[in-house]
C-alpha cells in the first residue's frame, strides 16, 4: 500500500509520498494518470539532503525530475510543518541546491528562489535568448530565456492581449522540446497589465498546461522586471489565482502563496483506491 498526502497550491497539485517507498518512473506515471491513477502534476518524494538538510526528488508525471518546482517546494514545506514537526523556517535541499522556506500563520508559504540567471551556459540554452525572434506556425514569438533553478522559456505578448485567443498550448508544446533546450525548458506566455501585475499562461516540461507554477511565476516576473515592465514586486496572475513575487537584497526572488491539502490517498498494486 503506497500512501500520498495530495494537496495543490492554486490548482496545481502534488502528492507527496509518506509510507516510504522508493519510487520509478514507471510508477510516477501510472500513479499521477489522471483517469487511472491518483491524478496529480507531479510527485515530492522525501530523500536525504546534504549537510542534514530534508532532501526533496520532484517527479513529473511523465516520470523525469525536475531540478525545483516552487509550488512542490510550498507543498512539501506545509507538509513538513503540518506533519513531520518542522518549524516555521527551515531549508529544502532540492537538485538545484537548498532553498529557505518559510510557512506564514495564516498558511501560505514563502520561499527564496534564488537569483534569476541569464547565462545561456547555465541555463542551459544552445545560444543566447533574450528578446530572440523565432517563426512558429508562421508568428514572430519573441523567446528570452532564464533559470530559477530550473530552465525557462518566456514569451511577452503585447500589453493588453488575450492570451487565451492564442494557441499558447501548442506553441508551449513545441518550445518544450525546441533543439534551443537541451534539457527541455518550461514555457511561459507573458503579458503586462500593471507596473505591480502581470499574467501569465504556462506549458511545463513534462506535465503540459498548467493552472498554475510558482517557478514560472518567478521566471515571467524576472523577465519583465529586466523588461522594466515592473518593479521590486508584483503579483503573477495565473488561471489558478495570483502569486506574489518580490526582489529583495542580491536580487534574490521570493515568491507567497497559498497552499491547500485535499486528502489522504492510496494506492495497491496500482489501482487507486
Amino acid at each position: 500500500m503506497i500512501r500520498f498526502i495530495k494537496s495543490h497550491g492554486l490548482g496545481n497539485d502534488y502528492l507527496v509520498l509518506c509510507s516510504g517507498e522508493t519510487l520509478s518512473a514507471e510508477m510516477v506515471v501510472r500513479v499521477c494518470h489522471r483517469h487511472q491513477g491518483l491524478g496529480a502534476d507531479g510527485i515530492l518524494e522525501p530523500v536525504s539532503g546534504r549537510d542534514g538538510r530534508q532532501g526533496l526528488r520532484i517527479w513529473n508525471p511523465d516520470g523525469s525530475t525536475a531540478e525545483k518546482s516552487g509550488n512542490g517546494l510550498r507543498i512539501f514545506a506545509r507538509w513538513l510543518h503540518d506533519h513531520r514537526g518542522a518549524g516555521n523556517s527551515f531549508e529544502v535541499d532540492v537538485p538545484a541546491g537548498p532553498a529557505r522556506c518559510q510557512v506564514h500563520e495564516d498558511g501560505c508559504v514563502t520561499v527564496d528562489m534564488g537569483a534569476p540567471i541569464f547565462d545561456p551556459s547555465k541555463i542551459p540554452t544552445r545560444e543566447p535568448l533574450w528578446q530572440r525572434p523565432l517563426d512558429v506556425e508562421g508568428e514572430t514569438l519573441s523567446l528570452c530565456a532564464v533559470s530559477v533553478g530550473n530552465p525557462h522559456c518566456v514569451v511577452p505578448v503585447m500589453s493588453g492581449a488575450c492570451l487565451d485567443s492564442l494557441p499558447w498550448e501548442r506553441w508551449g508544446a513545441f518550445l518544450e522540446v525546441h533543439e534551443f533546450f537541451p534539457a527541455r525548458t518550461n514555457v511561459q506566455f507573458l503579458c503586462p497589465i500593471h507596473h505591480d501585475r502581470i499574467e501569465i499562461r504556462i506549458w511545463e516540461r513534462g506535465a503540459g498546461s498548467t493552472m498554475a507554477s510558482g517557478s514560472s511565476a518567478v521566471a515571467a516576473y524576472s523577465v519583465a522586471r529586466k523588461l522594466g515592465w515592473v518593479g521590486c514586486n508584483a503579483r503573477v496572475q495565473m488561471p489558478g489565482g495570483d502569486l506574489l513575487v518580490e526582489e529583495r537584497v542580491g536580487g534574490f526572488l521570493f515568491q507567497t502563496g497559498p497552499v491547500e491539502e485535499i486528502g489522504v490517498m492510496e494506492m495497491r498494486a496500482g489501482v487507486p483506491k
